[in-house]
């Protein structure tokens, strides 16, 4: 069971007081809150419950740790604040809660921030090639006729049916394969003739 506890601070030599120091600033300050022996003891005595509540609420057993630990350390900073000694627990418990939801938000928020993987990229020489035959395509296209053109494009890269492709260009279904096919063979030629 890993502890972290401070040493309580070195009591002045017996029978030496001195009035308006801080030391009995501190020592007045101490028999208001809970005290660091206190402290360390119910720490010590409920680290399993606490360790079972952060367990309730995150999912690895480090995290877990991790929170009790600090609610440890937060509740020691503020231990001055805590006015009746048998709170102590509920302050620690309340502290792993918190503490416990912060780590929570912090996964989440680091999981929407983490980048979607990339699908399988082609590599730089592939992309190179592909660009080289995207600007040759584009170049073979300008060089068809403009209704040759027209009916490539709606039908092969809007995806249109050739009634579709009919009804838009306002030609008959006919025309549309004839256009196409004779589009196609003179895109055969220029790509090759590129390469």
């Amino acid at each position: 069971m890993p502890v972290i506890a401070p040493l309580p601070a070195r009591e002045p030599a017996v029978g030496v007081s001195v009035p308006g120091s801080t030391t009995e600033a501190t020592d007045d300050a101490m028999a208001e809150g809970t005290t660091i022996d206190f402290l360390t003891e119910t720490y010590r005595a409920h680290y399993r419950s606490l360790l079972g509540l952060a367990a309730l609420l995150l999912d690895d057993t480090a995290s877990c740790e991790d929170v009790v630990q600090e609610a440890f350390i937060r509740v020691h900073s503020a231990r001055g604040r805590v006015r009746d000694p048998e709170k102590t627990l509920a302050y620690l418990r309340q502290t792993v809660v918190n503490l416990s939801r912060s780590t929570l938000r912090r996964r989440i928020l680091g999981m929407k921030l983490l980048s979607k993987p990339l699908p399988n990229m082609a590599s730089a020489e592939e992309g190179a090639y592909e660009q080289l035959e995207r600007a040759d395509l584009i170049k073979a296209m300008r060089g068809l006729q403009r209704r040759q053109r027209e009916v490539l494009v709606l039908r092969y890269f809007a995806d249109m049916t050739e009634a579709e492709v009919a009804r838009t260009l306002g030609i008959s279904a006919g025309s549309v394969k004839a256009y196409g096919s004779r589009g196609i063979a003179a895109l055969r030629v220029a790509m090759e003739a590129a390469r």
